[in-house]
């Protein structure tokens, strides 16, 4: 594949949720575009032979230490697909997120591979109104409107 190809994938994304209502978001940038720190949600690619919701575990683990159990997690709470530039590289993206609610605990980046911790410089938990108000960027964009209907379904 040459790098002017665009590179697809599919990823299960994870939703910490504490008791009052926050996402775990992780704060990092794209190495070609280190000037322009961003706040997304756990996860990544899925692997050959796994499911979106072992791919979030999976990452959950990886990222923050979190073990979370796939088979727990059940459906996707939303899919969207998304295109972007990591690296210098075009990037089609289907993203399938599921939630879990958790007590606030200790985030540990013990596991991250070479390239995320060239890139990940922090976690914050953040509420659907911190989100709206802040002039960080991060992703997905309708990430408060997502976490409202989260919310009112009572997951």
């Amino acid at each position: 594949m040459t790098t002017s190809e665009t590179l697809e994938r599919v990823t299960g994304r994870l939703l910490p949720i504490d008791e009052d209502g926050r996402v775990l978001l992780l704060h990092g940038c794209d190495p070609a575009r280190r000037d322009q720190p961003f706040w997304f949600t756990i996860g990544g690619g899925v692997d050959e032979g796994e499911t979106t919701a072992q791919a979030a575990a999976r990452e959950a683990f990886e990222e923050t230490g979190l073990v979370v159990d796939a088979d727990l997690l059940g459906r996707p709470v939303w899919r969207a697909h998304a295109r972007f530039s990591f690296d210098g590289r075009q990037v089609s993206q289907v993203n399938e997120f599921y939630v879990v609610r958790v007590p606030r605990f200790e985030v540990s980046f013990a596991g991250l591979e070479e390239l995320e911790q060239d890139c990940l410089d922090g976690h914050a938990w953040w509420s659907a109104t911190e989100l709206r108000t802040t002039r960080e960027p991060y992703v997905p964009v309708d990430l408060p409107d997502r976490l409202d209907l989260v919310s009112s379904a009572g997951r």
